[in-house]
């Protein structure tokens, strides 16, 4: 068995040399760099246990739905940001006033991303290396439900992204307001949410089992994507307002539908959210 420390560098190590792509574009070290970060990561949880024989049924599922979201996610961003016209605009022109970025901050931002993506693969990572399976198929009843959990996260942000998309082609000067987003405006950041709340609750199944450093780096992580997830939606409700608040199908769908779910939680706006800023 690897000791505990070692995979974490490990981890870590993978997120800097993938996210380490956001020096070519800095957005990318919080959109393409965070899921390939994850997708590799992923893949050396699968290897990492697969070696030391100690995966389990659910952590091996678990493990590859971090490769399945990551590849997802970074394979759309990629894509979106060389095919997508109408989002290549909307991006250049929320950064055409932006000032040069230190290297120095750069740096930083970059060694940040890299604990955060470790952080989030660790409560996957703690139960394989915890927890002493008897054989491949010992599951608890909390690791099913987490991992039903992600799956279902993304299950539900790889439609809501696929719907925007098509709605966009129909019609790119009109937002997504049917399917998903009859939900909420931004199913594709509650079904992000939704994902790394199932590894959460996978995590707590070694709720006896866990040190106190293990429950501060997950927990961190996952208040960390959530934040992230949030500031996301806030972002994407301010544009939405200033480029649609002349269509009244849209002032009339942002009165009925919230911005955002958090777990079972709808926040029906967070422009004048003093916490998230």
């Amino acid at each position: 068995m690897f000791d505990v420390w070692i995979v974490l560098l490990i981890l870590f190590g993978i997120s800097l040399v993938i996210s380490s792509i956001g020096f070519k574009k800095f957005v990318w070290f919080l959109s393409v760099g965070y899921g390939l970060s994850i997708f590799g990561c992923g893949i050396a949880l699968v290897i990492i246990y697969s070696i030391t024989k100690n995966i389990n049924l659910t952590g091996l599922l678990a493990s590859t739905l971090l490769i399945v979201y990551g590849f997802r996610l970074g394979g759309f961003l990629l894509i979106r940001e060389i095919k997508n016209k109408s989002y290549q605009k909307t991006l250049k022109e929320s950064t055409k006033t932006e000032k040069p970025i230190p290297m120095f901050v750069k740096v930083s931002i970059w060694i940040v991303c890299a604990m955060l993506y470790m952080g989030q693969a660790s409560g996957i990572m703690f139960v394989m290396q915890t927890r002493t399976f008897t054989n491949f198929f010992d599951c608890n009843v909390i690791e099913i439900i987490g991992v039903s959990i992600m799956a279902l996260g993304i299950l539900i942000e790889t439609i809501a992204d696929n719907q925007k998309s098509r709605y966009k082609k129909i019609d790119p000067k009109k937002p997504a307001m049917k399917g998903l987003y009859k939900i909420c405006r931004c199913p594709n950041y509650y079904g992000e949410i939704l994902m790394w709340t199932g590894v959460l609750c996978y995590f707590f199944s070694i709720y006896n089992l866990a040190s106190w450093w293990m429950y501060l780096i997950v927990i961190l992580a996952y208040i960390s994507i959530v934040y992230v997830m949030l500031n996301g939606a806030k972002r994407l409700e301010g544009r939405q307002l200033k480029n649609y608040k002349d269509q009244e199908d849209f002032m009339n769908y942002i009165k009925k539908t919230p911005i955002i779910i958090v777990v079972f939680i709808p926040i029906k706006s967070l422009l004048n959210s003093k916490i998230i800023k």
